[in-house]
């Protein structure tokens, strides 16, 4: 084998943040009785908190902005786009959404298959994400998937933040591996692409949402059984 180790983002390539993180604000929606409180259509709501969570995670990836900030603060930007100015309510709603979060186990499909199919052809696999320590966990106990990695590093543990090669040189450190027998597997050009490049590994873009892409990878896919094809 050409790989020993592959190293998979998690959100957005196996696990559905989109669909999960509606299910989740959802709820949170109906217990919050937003709707009473000036906020008349969800799908709207989450529109408007879609927009400024990504804004936000770009600036926390590029080091303009704290973890916590980033917690609250997409909840009161997301309030305030309705005249509801509630910095209690969208500090608890920041809290609430990570507790509730993990939770979900909706994941992409054929993502249980090719993690046994990798599996099985003896690969070792390990996780690296942006995302916060116990909300990842979290997501990959309750999906079930967690059994599949032997090394989960997160910015947290390591100190650092895709596509830094900091957190990639960690990993590698964990993992007991280099960048010559490993690659990297994920959806986000910015994060995972150019990270693993920055890193000097080979590339797998999962391009779920089938995009132009503005960094070059080795590999494409375009659904997750593809991986076969390449592994």
């Amino acid at each position: 084998m050409k790989y020993r180790h592959l190293f998979f983002d998690l959100d957005h390539t196996l696990w559905d943040f989109e669909t999960n993180s509606k299910q989740t604000l959802g709820d949170l929606y109906e217990s919050n009785g937003l709707k009473e409180k000036g906020i008349p259509d969800f799908e709207h709501f989450f529109e408007r908190y879609s927009y400024h969570n990504h804004r936000l995670w770009d600036r926390y990836t590029n080091g303009f902005i704290k973890q916590e900030e980033l917690r609250w603060k997409r909840m009161w930007l997301a309030l305030l786009d309705f005249k509801l100015a509630d910095e209690p309510l969208a500090r608890q709603m920041g809290v609430e959404f990570l507790d509730l979060l993990p939770t979900r186990k909706t994941l992409f499909p054929y993502t249980i298959e090719i993690l046994q199919y990798l599996q099985n052809k003896g690969y070792t696999m390990h996780l690296v994400t942006n995302g916060f320590e116990k909300v990842q966990y979290g997501k990959i106990q309750n999906a079930k998937i967690d059994s599949f990695f032997k090394q989960v590093i997160t910015s947290e543990a390591s100190g650092s933040l895709k596509p830094k090669k900091e957190i990639f040189e960690y990993a590698f450190s964990k993992a007991g591996t280099s960048a010559a027998e490993s690659i990297m597997i994920g959806d986000n050009l910015d994060a995972d692409i150019q990270g693993g490049i920055n890193a000097g590994m080979d590339t797998i873009f999962v391009n779920h949402l089938n995009v132009m892409p503005h960094v070059q990878s080795t590999y494409v896919v375009y659904h997750l059984k593809e991986l076969e094809n390449i592994l």
